[in-house]
């Protein structure tokens, strides 16, 4: 069966805001230490560090900073509307976004910074007196600008473990299309690629992976490039969203159906039960697919051992036990 430790030609590097990794760089002099981040995720990927306020030449400590809005125009300023330094922020995302996030399998980004914050940042209005939570932050706005793939998430979301789990494993599916595509890359390839990555699709995106099965049976060899780029695209999107109980669930039923005739009536009800229950919701997914790796174990199969979906990152980081 596929190993349980991913092994890949050059480390997994992150991008992560600096203060996320325990450094003292916030305004306060003060940090947000990560303990998934630090404690856990570290244990399988090198972090790239910044700290964008720092980068421009903000000091340690400081003062606060906040996205204001004036008319069309939002500044990233002190809360009396100066100092404005939206500008430098965003040129700097630009210039990481466009060389060292190239290098990047994932970005982790503190959440609700008006420089790193991804999503639901707040904006406040020029009198002080409103905020609406609808802002991005300048840096991590170039970041995602220019790098659509890239699997992202922010701090305070990964203690969801379902997001969790759901970043992590896009970090580790960008990993090996990254280093697959630092080869020659043809039609044959890419479905093979698909291939072992088929129940994993199928268990977030039923649609998805029968559009992509088509574009890759479909498409011009002689276009390879463009094809490749095309199906990653449609990959990622398919992955961003975490799998339903329903779509797992349906995906364990296929999966079961490859031992309907290697394993006895009393295995095929533990099996159809444990589905049922995580269905349900009363058992995690760990306990179903134990049971489908031990039947791939006791009556292997060549095109279910090559499948991403059995050991899509390393089992330490238990991310199927809290799902």
């Amino acid at each position: 069966m596929t190993n349980t430790k991913k092994h890949f030609e050059t480390a997994i590097q992150i991008g992560l805001s600096a203060c996320l990794g325990g450094d003292r760089v916030r305004f306060d002099k003060g940090h947000k230490r990560s303990n998934f981040c630090m404690d856990e995720f570290i244990n399988h990927v090198e972090y790239v560090k910044f700290c964008p306020e720092v980068a421009v030449g903000m000091p340690i400590p400081r003062n606060t900073i906040r996205q204001v809005r004036y008319g069309d125009v939002i500044k990233v300023c002190r809360p009396d509307g100066t100092g404005d330094v939206g500008p430098q922020l965003t040129a700097y995302g630009e210039k990481i976004a466009k060389s060292k996030a190239r290098e990047l399998s994932g970005f982790v980004f503190c959440a609700k910074s008006p420089s790193c914050g991804m999503e639901r940042v707040k904006i406040y209005n020029d009198t002080g007196t409103g905020a609406t939570a609808e802002g991005i932050g300048a840096f991590a706005a170039q970041i995602m600008k220019h790098n659509p793939l890239l699997p992202c998430e922010e701090n305070g979301r990964l203690n969801d473990m379902h997001l969790r789990e759901n970043f992590v494993m896009r970090v580790y599916v960008y990993k090996s299309w990254q280093e697959l595509i630092q080869k020659a890359v043809n039609k044959k390839v890419l479905t093979d690629f698909h291939a072992q990555h088929k129940y994993l699709l199928m268990s977030h995106n039923y649609a998805a992976y029968r559009t992509l099965g088509r574009l890759l049976a479909e498409g011009d060899p002689s276009q390879c490039d463009e094809l490749a780029q095309e199906y990653i695209s449609g990959l990622m999107k398919a992955l961003k969203k975490p799998a339903s109980r329903k779509g797992q669930a349906n995906t364990l039923a296929h999966l079961q159906g490859y031992f309907k005739n290697d394993i006895s009536q009393v295995e095929k009800a533990e099996m159809v039960e444990a589905i049922e229950e995580f269905r349900q919701g009363l058992v995690p997914l760990n306990v179903p697919l134990t049971l489908l790796k031990h039947h791939l174990r006791v009556h292997p199969k060549a095109y279910l051992e090559q499948q991403v979906y059995f050991n899509p990152y390393p089992n330490d980081l238990k991310l199927r036990f809290a799902i």
